[in-house]
């Protein structure tokens, strides 16, 4: 069963610099993540939702392919195997495209615009649709982000684990990487 979880940051961008950080990880296969969403408010108050997967260009592939399947099957019926595979492939990404722009995978619509109204302006949040993960190793990749739990479906103990790693975590300031280079080169005499 997936859990959900969805995490607020004071600024815009944090969530999706989370996000392709999520995405790095699902690489190495340290969190499979089934849907994740970024929700952000801008200054007007206006909620800008940016889904992940993109279920239009999805669906017209998938249908593409099918319908170009199916139409050189037909056409092979008829003896125009070419005729019936272009317009198979057509029509197949016609109905693929509509069907991805119908259908809600994942975390639903109505449930992120009802969160992301309640965001302050110039801050975001992260909505995360979670099959798997290794949370101690997840949450030590994700230590330099700062942000809060907003809603899941974690247990209170798992929960308290994400939000204390969240607390914690303190962006680095633009002066230690002058610092630690300082210190790194020797004097020069």
């Amino acid at each position: 069963m997936a859990e959900l979880v969805v995490v607020g940051f004071d600024n815009p961008t944090d969530a999706d610099r989370v996000l392709t950080e999520l995405t790095r990880l699902q690489k190495e296969y340290l969190i499979d993540l089934e849907d994740a969403v970024v929700a952000i408010r801008s200054p007007d108050g206006s909620v800008r939702i940016k889904q992940s997967v993109n279920l239009v260009s999805l669906g017209a592939a998938s249908g593409g392919l099918r319908g170009a399947l199916w139409g050189s099957l037909i056409g092979l019926l008829f003896l125009n195997p070419l005729a019936g595979f272009a317009i198979g492939g057509a029509v197949g990404a016609g109905s693929g495209a509509l069907s991805g722009n119908m259908i809600d995978y994942g975390i639903n619509d109505d449930f992120i615009r009802s969160i992301g109204d309640t965001l302050k302006p110039e801050t975001s949040a992260l909505f995360l649709l979670i099959r798997k993960s290794q949370p101690e190793k997840v949450l030590a990749e994700l230590s330099g982000f700062r942000g809060r739990v907003i809603r899941s479906s974690l247990s209170p103990e798992q929960e308290a684990k994400l939000q204390a790693a969240l607390s914690r975590a303190h962006p680095p300031s633009p002066s230690d990487g002058l610092e630690a280079a300082g210190e790194m080169a020797p004097p020069v005499s």
